[in-house]
Formats: structure tokens, sequence, C-alpha cells
């Protein structure tokens, strides 16, 4: 910012030195140089529901109105702090998020004037905050009237006349199969249900039943033009934005135990190897006869009790069969080359307030990765089949990565341990063997990361491309209708060919819309969901400024290095608050000190000070509680300084 727009921004006289000082602190934080105006088209507004032209922010006084000071989480449209005069606050309060509409949106970031629209609240309270990042990113929590309407006359379930028509009509009746759901505790939306039979040549049938939604979400209504909007259920931290209304996705859609629900079916015979050797994909009806967590199947199969017959019954020789397979589904995966990125995601437990009670990371166990398997099962066949067939499909494709960025990947992977080199046309199995040459474990996280940031993101396409990170040809989005639209927009596509209406024009010129669609909200979703974990980490945080930690440096920039605690939680050290004078080492991925030859490299156990908590910008400091500098014989300094060389000549 220059300094005329520092003048500009002068306060008051008679302002109060605390008020002052505040606004002092808000601009430097916010203070940059001048940057080229952005364009029309980097100022989109994001979100299925986002509005043109308007910013979300804390509305702050200046001597001639006031200025909005948007929130950090949405970078994508960041208009700078945006100038009100007096005349158009509209009596909205100081210190208040309210909503800004642009009144130049021409000149771009940094020259914007506003006009304040509307106030939200209480920058403090917990229900503001999300807000601000629901409007921030275009996400409704209610529905339109006509789409209410449309879904209002639909029963809670199935009328029982209404399902023996459908199996009279030639849907599959499998409510007389052993068939169970498996979601975490909290999940309310049960897209897919598994039925699993051993072969007596010990192979596999296995059965993955899909919510039938698109028997409800039809073509051309408003409630499925409100799906294509949205593309997406967003999950943020204290709450979900659904896709489809709370009736259908929690009600007539999701695969709740002992009820009728209509379902479309994937039968698949699994050989011993992995390799789905047969299969159909048809219409049916389903009575899911249990609900079981991750956390339940995880204890039944590692601690088995004396009453888990009684209990469950037949349900416990189904799961032993479902681990069997799910090993033999994995192990193929991982001949064929899959990556398996294992970063934690944050799990942020809520008090009934809203406030935060704990954070910590989320808990994935081989439970998980039962159903995960079996879901790719599932997508890879039918992506497979509609591939073939040169039907109209939406795949889910990961591109191969671009070699320039592989080079430089493969530059720093040897320089933290790495054997051999990639280059030329690399396959997903290349580059697993070449990181497993890597015999540290603790630099395997930033490994991962590099590398994930050398590959293409995965997006919908109307083009069947392949899954790179999943080693797959076919692949495509089938298992989760209630709260993702490819999958269910393909539901439509695979019944229009089970029905043969002969629709393949029609859909030639729907795809790639529904592709775009689906891959921008899902980016949308994606930032939203950070951005509100965000938010709930501050808080949480907020009040344990001074307190120590024990954590983890996770990752290296120009400036400093984060530090992620074992709650998951990452916070910030900036070099400039260290003793010495560090360099930033990019083909080693350390920080050297320029005077002690101090090594900072990932995976060094530190100990921290939470120093500071910015729950406006979203950010947390740490200090260090020893430096890296030498201290006298027996203290602790010395200790991690080297600690810190031999990690780094190890890494």
């Amino acid at each position: 910012m220059s300094d005329n727009k520092d003048n500009r921004f002068s306060y008051a006289k008679n302002m109060s030195q605390t008020a002052r000082r505040r606004n002092r602190e808000i601009m430097a934080k916010l203070q940059t140089t001048r940057e080229k105006p952005m364009c029309p088209a980097d100022l989109a507004p994001k979100g299925p529901l986002a509005v043109k032209n308007q910013v979300i922010g804390i509305l702050r006084q200046t001597k001639d109105g006031g200025v909005v000071i948007p929130d950090p989480s949405f970078k994508d449209t960041d208009w700078g702090m945006v100038e009100v005069d007096k005349n158009h606050l509209n009596g909205a309060p100081f210190d208040m998020v309210v909503v800004c509409e642009i009144l130049n949106p021409e000149e771009g970031k940094g020259k914007c004037r506003g006009t304040v629209k509307e106030v939200l609240g209480d920058f403090g309270n917990n229900d503001v905050r999300m807000t601000m990042v629901m409007r921030q990113f275009g996400l409704s929590q209610t529905f339109p009237d006509e789409v209410l309407a449309e879904v209002e006359p639909l029963p809670v379930n199935p009328d029982p006349e209404m399902v023996d028509a459908e199996i009279r009509n030639g849907r599959t009746d499998l409510r007389d199969l052993l068939t169970i759901t498996i979601d975490g505790e909290d999940a309310k939306d049960l897209d897919d249900a598994i039925s699993i039979e051993e072969l007596r040549n010990g192979n596999f049938r296995l059965f993955v039943h899909i919510a039938d939604v698109s028997n409800y979400v039809r073509e051309g209504t408003a409630l499925d033009d409100e799906a294509f909007k949205r593309a997406t259920s967003v999950y943020l931290a204290d709450r979900v934005i659904p896709m489809l209304p709370p009736k259908l996705s929690n009600g007539l859609c999701s695969l709740n135990p002992n009820v009728d629900r209509l379902a479309m079916t994937c039968e698949m015979l699994v050989d011993r190897e992995g390799s789905t050797y047969e299969g159909k994909i048809y219409e049916s009806v389903i009575r899911s006869d249990r609900r079981m967590s991750y956390n339940e199947v995880y204890r039944i199969l590692t601690e088995p009790s004396d009453n888990d017959k009684d209990e469950y019954g037949p349900i416990v020789g189904m799961l032993g069969s479902m681990k069997i397979l799910a090993d033999c589904l994995k192990r193929m995966r991982e001949r064929r080359g899959a990556l398996a990125f294992e970063f934690p995601e944050t799990k942020v437990i809520l008090n009934d307030d809203g406030s935060v009670r704990d954070v910590m990371p989320y808990p994935i166990t081989f439970a998980n990765g039962i159903i995960e398997s079996f879901m790719i099962c599932a997508n890879e066949f039918v992506a497979k089949q509609y591939a073939q067939m040169e039907y109209p499909f939406v795949y889910r494709v990961h591109e191969d990565p671009d070699p320039i960025k592989i080079a430089r990947f493969s530059l720093v992977a040897r320089n933290l341990g790495a054997i051999g080199r990639l280059s030329g046309k690399i396959t997903p199995l290349d580059i697993v063997n070449f990181t497993d040459t890597i015999a540290d474990d603790k630099v395997r996280p930033v490994v991962d990361e590099l590398l994930l940031r050398s590959m293409a993101k995965a997006r919908y396409s109307s083009q069947c491309l392949g899954h790179f990170g999943l080693a797959s040809r076919y692949y495509c989005h089938f298992t989760s209708p209630i709260r993702r639209y490819p999958d269910l927009y393909i539901h439509r596509i695979i019944k229009s060919v089970i029905h043969n209406e002969n629709k393949k024009s029609h859909f030639s010129g729907l795809v790639e819309r529904a592709a775009e669609q689906s891959s921008d909200m899902e980016r949308n979703a994606v930032d939203a969901e950070r951005a509100s974990v965000d938010v709930k980490v501050c808080d949480f945080m907020s009040d344990k400024v001074g307190e120590h930690f024990e954590g983890t440096v996770s990752s290296i920039i120009d400036v400093g290095f984060f530090v992620v605690l074992p709650s998951s939680i990452e916070g910030f050290v900036p070099f400039r608050s260290l003793a010495d004078h560090y360099y930033f080492d990019e083909r080693r991925y350390c920080a050297v000190g320029a005077h002690t030859g101090t090594v900072i490299s990932i995976g060094l156990k530190v100990d921290v000070i939470v120093e500071n908590v910015d729950t406006e910008l979203n950010r947390i400091d740490f200090s260090l509680e020893n430096d890296f500098l030498p201290a006298p014989s027996g203290r602790s300094g010395g200790k991690i300084r080297r600690q810190v060389r031999q990690e780094g000549r190890q890494g």
C-alpha cells in the first residue's frame, strides 16, 4: 500500500487510544506493495450461490467513513481493503462483520469503494464466523421454495405398493440378502451398503449397493437444477451444507437400516488376485440389516469378544470375508503402482454452543480402507463398462504429471535420500519404486507432500483419461450420489441404458458441462472446508498464547518453517525470530544457519511456545523454546543443535 493510501486512512483525533492502536495493527497486517489490478475474470464470485461484486469482512472506522477488511479465507477474489465513505455506511456499526457491495469492480484490487448492504454480526460470535465462510464461498443451508415444494410430497420411506410395482417392472429384490452399511458415527447421508459372498472356488461375489437418488431427482426439475448448482455437499467444521434437502439426503435416499430402499447395485466377481472378471449393474431394492461404524468394525476384527456372535450374528463372518477381499484389492493396487498418500485430516470436536472442545487428527483405521477398496472396485468396473461402450459419461480423471515438475521432484527427492532418477514417460509404479528407496521414515511425509504438489489435480471430465494416482485406466465416481452430482448424473445415464432409452445424443451435449461444474464446485468445497477448520482451530488456540507444546517440523519455506503438533494443529516459526540468519536450501529441502551451520530439516522434534493467534487472518505463530544457537554445556540448546545437524546429514 502506498504512502498516500496510508494518509487517507489516518485516524480522527477524537478516537480512543485503544481504537487507534487496533487500527494501526490492522493496517500493518494488510500493508503490501501495490499489485497490478486484477481483471474482472480474476474477481469472479465463487460457490454455487455466490453474489457478484460483494465482499464480506470487518468494518473498521476511518476519518472519512470506514474500511472493510475482507476475510482472508477467500483469497481468489481478494478485493483488498474496500473504502466506504460515510454516506455509504447505511447505519452499520463499526467493528462488525458486514456484507459490502463493490461500487467500482472494474478498478480491481486495492482501489475499490463500496457500500454496506448487510450487517452479519459480531466477529467473536461462533455462528457469525461460520456465516462469513458460507457467504464467502456461496454456500447456503436453505433451499429455494420451489425445491422444497417438489420435495414436500415425497414420503419418508418408499411406499410398499411403489416398491412392489418397481419389482414387477424389473427391479431386483435383494431384501433377503445380508447387507450392512459402514460409516463414521456422525454420518447421516448413507450412500453405500455392502453384501459379500465367498464362493466355492475361493473367489468372492461383491455387491456394492448405492442409493438410487436419480429415481427422485429428475432431469429438468428445480431440485435437479439446485443439485447441479451445488454439485457437492460441503462438510464444514460445525455443520453440513447438503447438496440435496435433508428429507432426501438424510431420509428417503439414505440407506438407513431396517427400511426398504431403492438402490443401484454393482455386482462383481473378484478373484483372490483382486481382479474383477465379471459383473453387472442393475436397479434393486435392498434392506440394510445393520448400520455399522468404522470403529465398531475395527473392534470386532481386532478384539473379538464372546458376545459378538449373539450381538451381530452372521455379520461377524461377513466382516471377516470383507477384510480378506479388501486386502486382496489393496495388494492388487500396490502391484500396479497406486500411490498412497497419508496426510492426517483435522477433526474438530465441538461443545453444544459451537465452541471447540478439542482438536485431533481424524482417526483412520483399516476399517476405513475396507470400504474405500470396495468403492474403488465398483468405480473402476462402472467406468470400464461405459468407456468400452463409448457412451457419453462423466469420468474422474487424474492426468499424468508434468515432466518438468517430476524432474524437479526427482532432484529434491535424491537429495533427501532417494536412489535413482525419474525421467521420460514415467508410470505410477516407477514413482513408488523410486520413493521406496528412501530409508529415513522421517522425510517420507515431505517427499509425499512434494510429490503431491508435482501432480495434476484430479477433476471430472467427459473423456476417459485414466487416473494416474490410482494407476487405473478407467475410473469414475459412482458411489456417492447423495453428496456428489457427477455420481447422480452417471446414475441417470446408466438407468437410461438399462431401460433402452436411446439417449446417447442427449447426454453427449451435457456431460462436459456437468463435469466442469462438478470440478469447480469440488474445489470450492475443499477451500470452504479448510477455511472453516482454520476458523475453529484458531478459536481453540486463542486462549493458549504462552503455552508450551512439543511438535515436529513439517514444512520449510524461504521465510520460516511450519511445526505440526500431535493434535494436527500447525503453526509458523519465522526465521526472523531466530538468533541466526537462515537461508532455505531448496535442493536439500532444509534451512541452514549462516553463522552456525545449523540445519533445520523435516521431521525435527522441537519445543515451541504459542506466540500469537490471529483469529482475523486465521494464523498461528510459534516461537522456539530453545533456539538453535550453541548453548553452555549441559543446556538443551546444544543438544537440539547437534540433533538438527545429525538429522540434516541423514536427510
